[in-house]
Parts: C-alpha cells; sequence; structure tokens
C-alpha cells in the first residue's frame, strides 16, 4: 500500500466582524488554546496561535485529509459560539466571513512563529489593515480594495 505523505505549514489570519466587540485582553490566552484545541481537531496540528483582540493568526500543519476551507469553516464557527458562553460581552461576537491562508516554507516557520508570538508589539506600530496588504503584497495575491475589509 502506497502511503501519502505531506507537510504543508499554512499560516491563516482572520479578523472580528467590525461591529463585534474585540477580544478582551483577560481572554486572549484562553481564546489562542481553544482556537489550537479546534485546529487539532480537524486533524491538522496547531503550531501557534497568536494575535491581538480584533485578529488571530494561526500556523498550523494542513492534514492531508484537510482543505483549509474545511478547517478555517470548523475553527471559527466553534470558537465563535465558545466566546460567547464566556459572558455577555460576547453575546454578539463574531468574526468576518473572509480570511486568508498562506502556505509557509519550512525555513521560515521559526520566523514565522516569531512574528505570531508578537503580534502585541507588532500592532503598537501596524494597523491590522496595513498588515494584512503586505502579506498579500508578499504573496503577490490579487484582491479588490472595496471586498477584503468588509464583513
Amino acid at each position: 500500500m502506497a502511503q501519502s505523505l505531506c507537510k504543508i505549514y499554512i499560516h491563516l489570519i482572520f479578523h472580528i466582524k467590525t461591529t463585534s466587540p474585540q477580544i478582551r485582553e483577560e481572554d486572549i490566552n484562553r481564546v489562542h488554546s481553544y482556537i489550537g484545541k479546534l485546529v487539532n481537531a480537524t486533524g491538522c496540528k496547531e503550531i501557534c496561535a497568536g494575535g491581538v483582540g480584533d485578529h488571530i493568526h494561526l500556523l498550523f500543519l494542513l492534514s492531508r485529509e484537510a482543505n483549509v476551507s474545511k478547517v478555517v469553516e470548523e475553527v471559527k464557527r466553534n470558537s465563535s459560539r465558545w466566546l460567547k458562553t464566556l459572558g455577555s460581552y460576547y453575546h454578539c461576537f463574531s468574526w468576518q466571513g473572509g480570511y486568508a491562508a498562506f502556505s509557509v516554507s519550512q525555513s521560515v516557520v521559526g520566523k514565522t512563529l516569531q512574528y505570531i508570538r508578537q503580534q502585541r508589539e507588532h500592532h503598537m506600530k501596524h494597523s491590522f489593515a496595513d498588515e494584512y496588504r503586505a502579506f498579500l503584497k508578499l504573496y503577490n495575491v490579487e484582491y479588490d480594495e472595496r471586498y477584503v475589509f468588509v464583513d
């Protein structure tokens, strides 16, 4: 029997809706931990979850049976439901419909981990919109500005 071998790193980024409350500082580590568990439940392997109150960065190994859109759907749907159980503050919490996912070379996994872990410091200098545009430019992703930052 032939064996299928693969190792595909994915850097996933997604944002809250503009009408949603931000993730509170006291909840952020729990949210990252929970999202990591959700990634693992899809059969993928979470490496690092991070971000700040308005968006999430995930680095994970894509399972050979999974596809990115299904992983995103599971993670966003279940984390949104879970956040609403944390109290009335999150009653109207929801993620934006879109996301960005990029493949990451083994040679830059360490750099990507460092980037995700330093989100708080990074966003003291750079907005999410600037960060997102920079990733789209870096990966040569064509996009229409009218649709990138809408709920």
